[in-house]
């Protein structure tokens, strides 16, 4: 509650998950409706029988409910005598919690091995300021679980993925007990599960190393989750004269083959991507897989028309994580921005991370080597 011509406060109370999610997520939607944040600790100090109640008490269906809420701090092994701060004041609304259980992906009609968790796309969604009638993209789009959230959110969504067969739901199921995947199992049957069909704009068989746009900004919000050669392949088009004498001897005319995608090359190739066709305040949202002990913020890619916002860590392993990074587009597209990305300082660091899937395996080797050297001990 707010004390006479004080600005009205207000506490979130978050689940215990994705805790550094939280805050860019709430400064993203606050951004969104117009709003801004500024943190405070502690609570103002008031005794109870000073409140102006005067209607009457009904536990049925009260016009008004009031909590108090007692902070102990966040580890359970040290609570303390007394609560760090006190917080009385008036519910004003639930969040929506209940999306993650009925957007989960085990319901969900068509998903693939990397389908991203229902929670977490709703939490990308909201980092990249999704609304009503906006235009969202996904590059590596695979089952097109990121454009169910946007969807839900209202966004018209679109998508491209170099997979021809996830592209058109072909091939083996990623279901445990089903071989092949159905006639009917797609994106588009995904969004028509959930209602959410008239929002589906195309999916299309693309490159993202070569994208087939041309030249103008049309999305809103680009939101996606590139491979990391774990569970998918990092894979682009080419020739296999490629390998040995460089792109540039590829002709114009040649059936590509599927060539290896550097991760340093698809992220900067991405970035370029989002400040030639996002609009001016458009964001960027995407995941960068990183080597923890080589890990340092300045490897984080970067660009002069995209401004850094956020930039939240999920751990996968004891020495691998990812983190979720949202950017969003501050200047117009300039053809010399094209190349900005071979002088800046953090090309260089983050190539290092090419090798990510190496590295990211020989945890895994050493960690199994460890426990089965402890079983026969």
């Amino acid at each position: 509650m707010a004390l006479p011509g004080a600005v009205n406060r207000y506490l979130l109370l978050m689940a215990q998950e994705h805790l550094e999610f939280r805050l860019p997520e709430i400064k993203s939607l606050l951004s969104l409706f117009g709003g801004q944040f500024t943190s405070s600790q502690g609570a103002y100090g008031k005794a109870l029988e000073f409140l102006p109640f005067e209607g009457k008490v009904n536990l049925k269906k009260p016009q008004h409910i009031f909590s108090l809420l007692e902070d102990y701090g966040l580890d359970p092994n040290c609570i303390p005598e007394n609560p760090h701060n006190v917080y009385f004041g008036r519910w004003i609304a639930d969040g929506q919690r209940e999306l993650i259980e009925s957007y989960s992906v085990k319901k969900r009609h068509f998903i693939g091995n990397t389908s991203m968790d229902a929670g977490l796309s709703f939490i990308m969604a909201n980092h990249g300021k999704v609304k009503e009638n906006d235009i969202v993209f996904d590059p590596f789009v695979g089952t097109g679980g990121l454009l169910i959230a946007s969807a839900h959110f209202g966004a018209y969504v679109c998508g491209t993925d170099i997979d021809y067969n996830t592209v058109h739901g072909l091939g083996k199921a990623s279901r445990k007990n089903q071989k092949w995947r159905g006639p009917d199992e797609n994106i588009r049957a995904n969004l028509r599960q959930y209602g959410l069909e008239k929002y589906y704009l195309d999916v299309l068989v693309s490159d993202a190393s070569k994208p087939s746009w041309r030249k103008g900004t049309y999305f809103d919000a680009i939101i996606t989750d590139p491979p990391y050669g774990i569970r998918e392949s990092t894979r682009r088009t080419g020739s296999q004269k490629e390998i040995p004498k460089g792109i540039e001897k590829c002709p114009e005319s040649h059936v590509p083959v599927s060539l290896s995608y550097h991760l340093s090359d698809m992220f900067f190739d991405l970035l370029n991507f989002a400040a030639e066709t996002l609009v001016l305040g458009g964001r960027l949202v995407y995941w960068l897989p990183v080597y923890t002990p080589e890990y340092v913020e300045e490897m984080v890619p970067s660009h002069p028309c995209l401004k850094l916002i956020s930039n939240c860590e999920q751990k996968l392993s004891s020495h691998t994580s990812r983190r979720l990074i949202t950017m969003e587009k501050v200047k117009n597209f300039e053809n010399r921005d094209q190349y900005s990305h071979l002088l800046s300082d953090r090309f260089l660091p983050y190539q290092g991370h090419n090798s990510f899937r190496e590295k990211y395996f020989s945890g895994v080797t050493k960690r199994t080597a460890k426990e089965e050297k402890s079983s026969q001990e």
